[in-house]
């Protein structure tokens, strides 16, 4: 039996930040399990082609948290990174429009202008209207009606393959705000208006794809990460992992559905883990180039499987061809080069801040820490994610 500090479930980018900094730390006291061959969750990446393709999704280093990038230079120095200022695009109308829509109307012809400026005037928010809380109202109520028809809606119908009417809003406040004015003054003076979201400038490794820092930073644990290892059984009461390693305290990087195939659990907590929703995606390789200056283009058009497409021509160095995301749910049979992703989303259902809180008050009464995308089951980009993870070392450790 092998006794350690903490059993680290999962070796993604919370799970590998949680176990870096416990070893910067000094405590060696640990050990990762990670079922995969190598260490990255759904930031990995693979040889596809000549050049890497980011077999969970495309995944790009937002540079807002220098925290988190200079955690992340320990082990992919900075000068293995090259930076971009992101180009996006929705395909709308017949026409590649910059991302965000409603800070880029400008760039429709003037009917069209007119169209979703008189929308946006009528907003909810606009017109002072109460916050909705189920996501379809909400979208309507922030953004008027024409763009939530035309992009938002049949979008996110394509992403979560799941009726709207389930989603809460709560996950979408960290959309920027827009104001009609702003949209307006965007329209006259014909320049994008309104603040980037997330990635407005971001970083790539130069080699490797996005899944080089994680792989690096599972080298850098040696023996301590253990890929390759399937969980068998997980004893709560003695804490013990497949009647192996004892640890004074788990640290849950998985899903939390997989916990009922490996551990006796009460019934309500099996019944409230139920109540956690995901979905998958699929990552497909096409070799064309795209005549896109784009990164990544959103494609709202409910007739195709895809909802995005990353055009690693530019941003891969060397690279060719691009690559699609699709629900799992929605996938057609293809010969193309194809990567499964079971667990891509967590989805912000209305029971599901609830239904988290529960099992999270379980798993902290029974020594056990849930972390990350999966833990916490909350979306979350790959630098929010490694913050987590730090933040989670210092206080159960570090501190």
């Amino acid at each position: 039996m092998r006794r350690v500090r903490f059993c680290i479930l999962g070796a993604g980018p919370s799970g590998l930040a949680f176990a870096t900094a416990l070893a910067h730390a000094g405590c060696d006291s640990f050990v990762v399990l990670e079922k995969e061959a190598e260490a990255g969750g759904l930031c990995r990446s693979a040889e596809v082609d000549g050049a890497p393709l980011d077999i969970g999704g495309g995944h790009f280093l937002d540079l807002r948290r220098r925290h988190v990038l200079d955690w992340l230079f320990h082990y992919l120095p900075e000068t293995e990174w090259q930076a971009f200022d992101r180009v996006a695009k929705i395909r709308l109308r017949g026409v590649e429009i910059d991302h965000p829509l409603e800070g880029n109307l400008w760039q429709l012809p003037l009917a069209a202008q007119l169209d979703f400026l008189e929308s946006v005037a009528q907003a909810g928010c606009v017109r002072g209207a109460a916050e909705p809380d189920l996501f379809e109202d909400w979208v309507k109520w922030k953004l008027g009606a024409r763009i939530a028809e035309e992009y938002m809606l049949p979008y996110n119908r394509k992403i979560w393959s799941l009726p709207l009417s389930s989603l809460a809003a709560g996950w979408i406040h960290k959309l920027p705000a827009v104001s009609f004015r702003e949209t307006l003054t965007s329209c006259l003076e014909r320049r994008s208006g309104g603040s980037l979201p997330a990635h407005g400038r971001f970083l790539y490794p130069r080699k490797g794809g996005y899944g080089e820092v994680w792989r690096r930073m599972g080298v850098s644990l040696g023996e301590r990460l253990l890929c390759g290892y399937r969980l068998k059984s997980i004893d709560i009461e003695r804490r013990t992992i497949d009647d192996a390693i004892l640890a004074d305290t788990i640290v849950n990087t998985i899903p939390w559905p997989e916990w009922p195939q490996l551990a006796v659990l009460p019934e309500e907590i099996r019944s409230t883990i139920d109540e956690l929703v995901h979905t998958g995606i699929l990552v497909d390789y096409q070799p064309e180039n795209l005549p896109s200056s784009a990164h990544w283009i959103y494609e709202p058009d409910e007739s195709l499987p895809h909802h995005r497409q990353l055009l690693r021509h530019n941003f891969v160095v060397g690279a060719r061809g691009h690559w699609t995301e699709t629900n799992a749910q929605r996938g057609r049979p293809t010969t193309s080069p194809r990567f499964v992703n079971e667990y891509a989303y967590p989805v912000a259902t209305p029971s599901r801040d609830g239904a988290v809180a529960k099992v999270l008050a379980w798993a902290r009464a029974n020594r056990i820490v849930g972390l990350g995308r999966w833990g916490t089951w909350e979306h979350m980009n790959s630098d929010v994610a490694v913050e987590a993870g730090l933040t989670c070392a210092k206080d159960l450790w570090v501190s």
